[in-house]
């Protein structure tokens, strides 16, 4: 397969869908529905497992290939749901980084918290 960059796999995500007659199901809403659903999937694999069994996940063969296909699904899901909608997915990517390293700056040694961490947010 050729380079793999973000259109042409969106391209071939529209191609597929449109080869199936999909696009009258490819609204935003069914695609965030199918974006939550497919991300859900791949928090199920992850449910009971302790920290240390998640961090080595990808070494057991028995769920490494379903961890990825989860995030292929999810990605797949969320390209369409940006294609859909026209926004530029790498682009609203770096200007979300850009953001958050404006509103949460590298701490100072005196600006952490008495355990040691630093605040994190998950938007």
């Amino acid at each position: 397969m050729d380079e793999l960059d973000v259109r042409t796999l969106q391209r071939r995500l529209a191609d597929f869908a449109a080869a199936r007659d999909w696009g009258p199901y490819h609204t935003p809403k069914n695609l965030a529905s199918a974006l939550s659903v497919e991300a859900a999937e791949l928090v199920e694999i992850f449910q009971w497992l302790t920290p240390e069994q998640s961090a080595r996940v990808m070494e057991d063969p028995a769920t490494a290939p379903r961890v990825a296909d989860e995030v292929a699904d999810v990605l797949a899901y969320l390209l369409q749901f940006c294609e859909v909608l026209g926004i530029d997915v790498l682009a609203a990517l770096a200007a979300k980084i850009e953001r958050n390293e404006t509103r949460f700056p590298v701490p100072e040694p005196d600006e952490e918290s008495t355990d040691g961490s630093h605040r994190h947010s998950s938007e």
